[in-house]
């Protein structure tokens, strides 16, 4: 939670977690990090019950803070600043109370007056004791006051009063000067305000949907809340279960409070916190799938919404009715992708693209998507036009180094130049100084106002005034190569010979009066920007046929001399000198400008992009990192992007190289393949690029930077559960299962029944209203994805089977299921019997109620793929007498776990044949893996057994188990004998115990698979949270080691924030082992210089050496 200290200007954030202590932080923004400011240790580390942590409260001004446990333990800590006005701690002081379990806690606005402290408790004593059960039943939840004493340094326990309804969760309202002070509290059907003293507690429905086609007797909760308060005024907005939102007022009389008014606002996805922003925004921060912000557009004060009031007469037990409707309050300005929960995941090449792509079955409930995972950046097209011809360079230029915008595009052809105007429009233009009649080599903005065009033979300056003073090559000579910045223009003539030219005061070209000539011809050179404030840029790169890179120095001392080289691997094709990763600093003048590393990026012909420090006052080369972009010659081309430069290299891909929140990021862009590119500035488009491909010239725009993954959403209609490839046609098969749901027939008899019953109801002389009512209700379709799916009650369970084209993400067929058939597996499989025709089996239990648990039995359906793999045809359906859980085909027959029974089956003509069975598996068959004759069994709890099936006895024999109990959620076979699982602790394990590691999120899929062309193999794994992770294998003891010392020296010198000890986390269940946190061994690039350099030295290297193999290990698996 955030808190301010009072008088303060800035928030702290403290934070309760597993650690078993209170950690206070603080944001430092220069550096974009959390800094730890105080550490309190107070209980046992991991997630217990009385160990405090799960709930934190501030006092509104900030002086004190309580964290508090789900039983028994609460501690307050004293919150206040030293002479030096940092933030200080108090020790804890106690107030704890046994047998007690804690629902909520907030801290009360009371002003200045003692910090005060609102729970809501429910003391289990007497129930415990009392052995009929009826103390339980009578049990009442109650509202308890703690009071901090300041004066005498102590928690008190005020006041306490039992309430009627179960709460679950409380608002605390303003105080002091700016409101009432007490507490709202939230349960179920109503809200109630309460404070101390003279008040009558003042108690409001809330409000129901009108001809909601939930369960009537479901009761309605608010889930989560927001505060906004300004000077004048202050108002809440509550969301409930349902997604719809209300504002909140509250009436008053002096300090008395009066009235509760509730207004229907607008209905957003449920979350799982809002937040309203001091500029007029609203963060959702959903509980399942995207993020969202919204723009308060109204405060909904003067529209037709009818006001509900606790001062309207109802009977106990009615409540108010409303309409919800689209969104007209709130406009929807952001949202922030999340793939949580990921339920089933599969990594293929379905789109022939090369680089596999990741699909993801995400969601829940009517949210729920398919979304197609690529590595790279989204990009947005602005602009595509054709040109007279194929092009072969593009540049942009500004009139004047003041300009924010660009003023012209430049397009070269092999015998012609195209000088277009950018404004309103983009046209040519005739009159900009340009040579029309010739190819361009390059052109730039020279010194202020001036414009520089190089071309094969001689260099035209263009200045502001439309004077043209022209450079001829020498006799039969032409300039092949060149390179230009804001002051300087360097030019290679045939036979290797560099002519340099610089800027005087004046504004007039020089040549330098030596020529330097080189031992081969030259291929590319590159400048780095002019530096604020300084004459020149020092540094020109130079590569030669030779294969080498060379640094020449343009210092007046030493111009043109050598100054350092570096052989390359193959002939280089384009280099580019990009100042990256720097901090903004003013110098003396208060000019604005970044002090980073200056990077020579080196493209080569093979398709290798090489990046090396080059250092700015020697010139010389180290630290080289390479990786592989693509099957063309890489050329680069500087950018602009977040206010810093970048590079964007092309291959047979286009990658960006750029540094984003103080990380190097390189990634693909997902767009086609592209020729050659200039950085671009317009209104419309502030940091773009313009670029061509064959002949039409693009202007990109790209948003999304630091995004690891562009994806492609396609909706589904309840949550999906498996899915899996056909592995002929490509399309996926995907089964789709939501517990208290309705199909959508249900659906249509739920809503045919309440518009007959609106009819009849209706007296003689409102039946015309009411049939128009009715028709007007059977016509309204709110979409589900953002109003919800009506809630059907306990053991309702609603199903489809979808057949998706993965590439357009249209649905080819949808067999819907009747109501209370819940699909659990499905697999695609052929019969040896049935030759080569493919089969989708689905795994449906029937009447299944999961608490307590029973089942009407089950069916396995059996759909032929008919159309190339477009329809499904239905063939028959088997019953079973329990859930079948898992399908795998096996020798040309297929393995069902039906409950904890393991049967093979072969196809018949009117059901499934049954073959063979195993009754010994312990509990319940969640997966099976097969291969060759073994099959490997994933048990519900009590992880893997191993069964082999003997063909001529025709038997499923058992010859090997776990010997620990896992909760199996998911396994992957990793080769003949091995297995990789994970549970639902969040636990992954390869069986045998040959590694364990926490991961701390649910994983619901494993799969061993290669992320990018020609890397190695690794294990991908997905988690409950929308996570997206990897194991890698070391394939040598060096790198093992290393990494091991990495992980060690990391533990001690970079603990996470939180204060849980690393070690003792990834050895929640199981003690860790033969795993390496990546992660955190990846915290070493942001750690501080200084820290870096010991933990380097301790590793006998040096920091590059260190975040090279770092940088190594991912790209050789990843991205």
């Amino acid at each position: 939670m955030a808190f301010r200290l009072t008088g303060g200007t800035k928030d702290y954030i403290v934070v309760g977690s597993d650690s078993g202590r209170i950690v206070i932080l603080e944001y430092q923004p220069s550096k974009n990090v959390f800094e730890k400011i105080h550490q309190e240790t107070f209980g046992k580390s991991g997630c217990r019950r009385i160990v405090p942590g799960q709930y934190l409260a501030v006092d509104p001004k900030g002086r004190a803070v309580m964290i508090s446990a789900i039983e028994k333990q609460k501690l307050v800590y004293i919150l206040n600043r030293d002479a030096a006005a940092r933030l200080t701690i108090s020790s804890p002081l106690e107030a704890h109370k046994a047998n007690t379990l804690v629902y909520h806690v907030v801290g009360v606005d009371v002003g200045f007056e003692n910090p005060m402290f609102a729970c809501l408790e429910m003391d289990y004593e007497e129930a415990d004791n009392d052995p009929t059960g009826e103390a339980a039943a009578n049990t009442q939840q109650t509202l308890t006051f703690y009071e901090l004493d300041l004066g005498l340094n102590h928690v008190v326990r005020k006041y306490s009063e039992p309430l009627e309804e179960h709460g679950n969760f409380l608002i605390t309202v303003p105080g002091g000067s700016d409101g009432p002070s007490g507490v709202l509290i939230c349960s179920e059907n109503y809200i109630t305000y309460k404070n101390f003293g003279d008040q009558p507690d003042i108690r409001c429905p809330i409000p129901r949907r009108r001809n909601d086609l939930d369960d009537p007797e479901r009761g309605m909760i608010f889930v989560c809340s927001a505060t906004h308060k300004t000077k004048s005024m202050f108002f809440f907005l509550a969301q409930t279960e349902q997604g719809d939102i209300f504002k909140i007022t509250l009436e008053t009389d002096e300090d008395m409070v009066t009235e509760i008014r509730l207004k229907y606002f607008d209905t957003v996805p449920v979350a799982a916190a809002m937040c309203v922003l001091k500029t007029g925004f609203l963060f959702v921060a959903s509980e399942f799938g995207n993020h969202y912000l919204y723009q308060i557009a109204h405060l909904g004060d003067d529209d037709e919404e009818p006001e509900f009031s606790s001062a309207m007469p109802l009977e106990e037990g009615d409540t108010f009715f409303f309409q919800p409707r689209p969104l007209k309050n709130l406009v929807l300005v952001d949202e922030l992708d999340s793939l949580s929960p990921i339920l089933c995941c599969q990594i293929a090449d379905l789109a022939n693209e090369d680089t596999p792509q990741l699909y993801v079955a995400c969601g829940r409930g009517p949210r729920s998507s398919l979304r197609v995972l690529r590595h790279g950046l989204e990009v947005s097209e602005m602009a595509v036009s054709e040109l007279p011809g194929n092009p072969n360079a593009v540049w942009t230029v500004r009139r004047h180094v003041e300009d924010e915008f660009d003023a012209y595009i430049i397009v070269s052809f092999v015998n012609a130049t195209l000088v277009l105007s950018i404004g309103e429009t983009v046209e040519e233009v005739t009159d900009s100084g340009f040579l029309g009649t010739t190819p361009t080599l390059s052109c730039s903005l020279l010194g202020d106002d001036a414009l520089v065009q190089v071309y094969p033979d001689g260099i035209r300056h263009i200045r502001a005034d439309k004077r043209v003073n022209e450079w001829k090559t020498p006799g039969k000579k032409t300039i092949v190569k060149c390179a230009v910045n804001q002051r300087q223009v360097v030019i290679a003539l045939t036979g290797g010979e560099l002519v340099y030219f610089e800027m005087d005061p004046s504004g007039q070209l020089n040549e330098y009066t030596e020529r330097k000539e080189m031992s081969a011809d030259v291929v590319c050179m590159s400048l780095a920007n002019v530096p604020p404030g300084e004459q020149r840029s020092r540094f020109l790169a130079v590569g030669l046929v030779d294969n080498t890179v060379r640094i020449i120095s343009l210092d007046p001392s030493d111009c043109l001399q050598p100054l350092s080289m570096q052989a390359l691997p193959a002939q280089p094709e384009s280099l580019c000198i990009v100042e990256m990763g720097g901090t903004e600093k003013q110098d003396e003048l208060g000019e604005r400008g970044s002090i980073g590393f200056l990077y020579l990026n080196i493209g080569l012909q093979n398709g290798v992009l090489l990046r090396t420090v080059l250092d700015p006052v020697t010139g010389d080369l180290s630290d080289t990192r390479t990786r592989y972009l693509g099957s063309r010659p890489v050329k680069l081309f500087r950018v602009r992007m977040q206010g810093q430069e970048a590079v964007l290299a092309m291959s047979s891909r286009s990658w960006l190289s750029y540094s984003y929140q103080s990380r190097f990021h390189l990634t693909p862009l997902s767009y086609e393949t592209l020729e050659f590119a200039s950085g671009f500035a317009s209104e419309q488009c502030p940091e773009g690029i313009v670029a061509i491909s064959t002949n039409t010239l693009r202007i990109l725009a790209l948003e999304k930077l630091g995004a690891v993954f562009n994806q492609v959403a396609f909706p589904l209609q309840y949550t999906p559960r498996k899915f899996v490839i056909h592995p002929e046609s490509n399309n996926l098969i995907i089964i789709e299962t939501d517990h208290n749901a309705y199909t959508e027939a249900t659906k249509a008899q739920r809503k045919q029944q309440m518009a007959e019953e609106m009819v009849e109801a209706a007296g003689e002389d409102e039946r015309e209203l009411a049939a128009e009512m009715a028709a007007a209700f059977l016509n309204e379709n709110l979409p589900e994805s953002i109003f919800g799916a009506p809630k059907a009650g306990n053991g309702q369970w609603a199903s489809v089977i979808r057949v998706m084209n993965p590439i357009q993400g249209n649905t080819l067929d949808l067999v819907q299921l009747e109501q209370n058939e819940a699909a659990f597996s499905v697999a695609v499989c052929r019969f040896s019997n049935t030759g080569d025709e493919w089969y989708v089996l689905v795994g449906v239990a029937k009447d299944l109620i999961l608490n307590p648990r029973s089942v009407a039995g089950g069916f396995v359906y059996t759909y032929k793929l008919v159309n190339s793999g477009e329809k499904l045809e239905f063939l028959h359906k088997t019953p079973v007498e329990e859930v079948p859980a898992a399908i795998a085909p096996f020798q040309g027959r297929v393995l069902i776990g039906v409950g904890k029974l393991l049967r093979v089956y072969d196809l018949g003509k009117k059901k499934l044949l049954r073959k063979c069975e195993n009754k010994h598996i312990a509990n319940y068959i969640c997966g099976i893996q097969t291969i060759g004759h073994r099959v490997i069994v994933s048990d519900v709890q009590e992880s893997f057994i191993w069964v082999r099936y003997k063909r001529n006895e025709n038997q499923l024999i058992i010859f090997a188990d776990d010997t620990y109990p896992r909760w199996v959620t998911t396994a992957t076979l990793l080769d003949y004998d091995t297995v990789a699982g994970a549970d639902k602790f969040g636990n992954i394990c390869v069986a045998e115990v040959i590694m364990n590691y926490h991961v701390g999120e649910t994983v619901l899929s494993l799969q061993k698979t290669t992320l990018i062309p020609g890397g190695s193999e690794s294990l991908v794994y997905t988690t409950l949270s929308g996570g997206i992770g990897i194991l890698v294998p070391f394939t040598s003891h060096e790198d093992h080691d290393f990494f091991q010392h990495v992980e060690m020296h990391l533990r001690s010198e970079h603990p996470p924030l939180c204060g849980r000890d690393h070690l003792s986390f990834r050895s929640y269940y199981f003690p860790v082992k033969n795993v390496i946190d990546g992660d955190l061994c990846e915290q070493f690039n942001s750690m501080e210089p200084n820290k870096q350099k010991n933990v380097a030295e301790e590793l006998d290297r040096t920091p590059p050496e260190v975040s090279k193999k770092l940088e190594d290990i991912r790209t050789r698996y990843a991205f």
